[in-house]
């Protein structure tokens, strides 16, 4: 039933039902045929209706209903809104009639009274099962009322749309066309091109009605029909559409200038009603005509009136209007979430012996950024730095405050620095930004090859560890001071990495909200680890995706104060007998000494195929790294999904491809190792650096 404050007589019978045409946009230009009722209401004695008695007459002793509904409706402002009382029958309020219009009688028929529901200027009644044509101003005020703050109530383009369907089907109209621009103009912006017009929405009367009777509006759009006209319509500049479009004011499809622009609006296949049965009213925003909407009533229902045109006027200035804010307003929406989206990683990284998982919400839908971020960078020797941090609030100033320390904490973990050391930088950098720069972080380190993790904390909450038995527990690391306090040191601490446990890092926005605080937050988080992990039994970790969706799901109605980053990591380490390990001098020999050790590691590892490869590269990354170390140069070769060399020497400066002359003598090993290598880097240490590349197993 509809919000709307119009009455609606009973029905036809179903047997008088005409089928639906096949055409849906045919079916909402197209009337059904009906029988015109053969007989004239009289009009009340004294050419008016019946006046309502003063307030305070008892409405049991012969008040009519038109009276009683009029007055009803017009002491209760927001009545459309309103229940019935609990002593009245049915589930349904009385509809106030206009009081020109009397209340039906048994059947549908219109009670003696009733005689003034005729038309005024062809002295017909309306046919039975018909909405109740609206007569009075205040019939029409109290319409646009409802429908006007129906229509507000939307906040996207889609429930403005609909919403204004919604409010003129059937009330004002048996059916209504939308057509906005294609695309639709954001703010100040000059469209460039011709004026498209794009079928956004209709809506009709369907067949089916309810057990009293009335007509409901459709509950879902009808879509048109594609393969018998278009749904686009462009705006030839100087033709009848673009005059009336202009023109701004809505007018009867029956006028010299929308006769001629609605066959170029909806095709000259379609027919509209004649005369004054169709409004077409262009929809104009706050600088320029963005749509247009066409009003349409069949053959069975009076004809629009004058004042109508003042109803569509209003609706559609409304529309507009609110169709401008929804257009800003979802630019708004993509510039946040685009700027949330490049502030955190866009896909995370495989590094060697970790799979990693992650998720990111908002704090709601009106914040869509916000301070919190996660990162995995992948450092020298196979390792991965796991960051996790929060700056306070959720705002554009936040997000950017996070960019910039997001960015630092990336370029610190390049330098290789200690998890205590990456976050004195950061500490001092969030003070460079302003004195009011606050954030919490914690950075942690995770070594495949030692199985072992070092976490340093700036008052973030701690992670939790989910071992492979399905065990949780919450890791004791020193809370430290947050980011941006200045003049505290950081305290790192080195724990037990097991392959297959989980570590956890999160915001506090996971386990904290009003209705709890921190730490029962951190025991119901702990908790859930646990119920997961025993679902998949004491020798099988959950999946990280699974897991990081079950995560979430612990968070009820009313938990969602703050916006939640989550980074889960699960540690497959690197099995000892995969790995080879040597210290070279920093002579002349150590390039053929490097070539016999990788020769037996190979022969060991059942990988001869790439022996050829292998003594190629490492020699020339070996005899660059002699040629300048002072202290021993480290070797390294890692069996996982590849084959991993790492040649370490303590020069600070990263070796350069460059494309060496036919008169050189040097400079071409970078080169052969460009070409043969899959991959291959070079990563500054704290101590020097290291020079690595892979090659593909066979």
């Amino acid at each position: 039933m509809t919000e709307h404050p119009i009455s609606h007589e009973n029905g036809r019978s179903d047997a008088a039902r005409s089928p639906a045409p096949a055409d849906p946009r045919g079916a909402l230009l197209r009337g059904r045929e009906t029988a015109q009722p053969p007989g004239l209401a009289a009009p009340a004695p004294g050419g008016g209706p019946e006046p309502c008695p003063p307030a305070g007459t008892d409405r049991a002793a012969g008040l009519p209903r038109a009276c009683a509904d009029a007055s009803a409706a017009a002491g209760d402002p927001g009545s459309e809104h309103s229940q019935p009382a609990a002593g009245e029958p049915g589930t349904h309020r009385p509809r106030p009639v206009p009081e020109d219009v009397a209340p039906a009688g048994p059947g549908g028929a219109p009670t003696a009274a009733g005689s003034g529901g005729a038309d005024r200027r062809t002295g017909r009644g309306p046919a039975p099962g018909t909405p109740m044509p609206m007569r009075r101003d205040g019939d029409r005020l109290r319409f646009v009322g409802a429908a006007t703050r129906r229509i507000a109530r939307g906040i996207d383009l889609d429930e403005i749309v609909m919403g204004l369907c919604r409010a003129t089907v059937p009330t004002f109209s048996d059916a209504i066309l939308v057509y906005l621009r294609d695309p639709l103009p954001v703010g100040d912006e000059r469209p460039s091109g011709p004026v498209v017009l794009r079928l956004r929405r209709t809506d009709h009367i369907p067949e089916d009605r309810d057990t009293d009777g009335f007509l409901l509006p459709a509950t879902q759009p009808v879509e048109p029909d594609l393969g018998a006209t278009t749904e686009l319509c462009e705006v030839r500049p100087g033709g009848a559409l673009a005059e009336v479009l202009r023109g701004v004011r809505p007018v009867f499809a029956d006028a010299p200038a929308a006769r001629a622009a609605l066959p170029e609006l909806i095709g000259a296949d379609l027919p509209v009603p004649g005369g004054q049965r169709a409004i077409l009213a262009p929809l104009r925003g706050r600088r320029r005509v963005i749509g247009a909407a066409l009003f349409l009533r069949g053959p069975e229902r009076p004809a629009f009136e004058t004042d109508d045109l003042l109803v569509a006027a209003q609706l559609a200035t409304h529309s507009a209007l609110g169709i401008d804010k929804a257009v800003l307003y979802g630019r708004e929406a993509y510039i946040a979430d685009e700027l949330q989206r490049t502030m955190l990683p866009e896909t995370l990284p495989r590094p060697t012996g970790v799979r990693l998982a992650s998720r990111y919400l908002p704090a709601a839908e009106t914040a869509r950024v916000g301070g919190d971020w996660y990162d995995a960078i992948p450092l020298p020797g196979s390792r991965v730095a796991l960051v996790v941090g929060d700056v306070m609030g959720h705002s554009m100033t936040s997000a950017a405050i996070m960019g910039q320390l997001r960015t630092t904490a990336q370029t610190l973990a390049g330098l290789d620095l200690p998890p205590q050391e990456v976050l004195h930088h950061l500490d001092e950098q969030a003070q460079r930004l302003g004195s009011d720069r606050m954030a919490t972080c914690l950075y942690a380190v995770y070594d495949p090859v030692s199985h072992r993790i070092t976490i340093a904390n700036a008052g973030h909450p701690p992670p939790v560890l989910l071992h492979l038995g399905g065990r949780a527990e919450v890791l004791r690391v020193p809370p430290g001071a947050p980011i941006g306090v200045g003049g505290v040191d950081f305290e790192a601490v080195e724990l037990d990495a097991p392959a297959g446990a989980t570590l956890l890092l999160y915001t506090d926005g996971l386990v904290e909200s009003r209705l709890r605080d921190v730490w029962t937050g951190i025991e119901q988080l702990r908790e859930r680890l646990s119920a997961t992990a025993q679902l998949t039994g004491p020798d099988h970790p959950p999946p990280l995706e699974a897991l990081c969706d079950e995560v979430l799901d612990m968070l009820g109605p009313g938990d969602r104060d703050d916006d939640i980053a989550l980074l889960a990591a699960r540690f497959d380490g690197i099995a000892p007998s995969d790995v080879a390990y040597w210290f070279l001098e920093p002579e002349d020999s150590a390039p053929g000494r490097a070539r016999r050790l990788a020769r037996r590691a190979l022969a060991r590892w059942d990988m001869e195929e790439l022996t050829d490869a292998v003594e190629l590269l490492v020699s020339e990354v070996v005899t660059n790294a002699v040629r300048y170390a002072t202290r021993p140069v480290t070797l390294r070769l890692l069996r996982t999904e590849v084959l991993r060399c790492e040649v370490g020497d303590d020069v600070p400066q990263l070796p350069r491809l460059r494309q060496a002359r036919a008169t050189d003598e040097g400079g071409r090993g970078l080169y052969l190792v460009n070409r043969l290598a899959r991959r291959w880097g070079a990563t500054r240490l704290s101590t020097g650096k290291v020079v690595w590349f892979e090659l593909n197993r066979g």
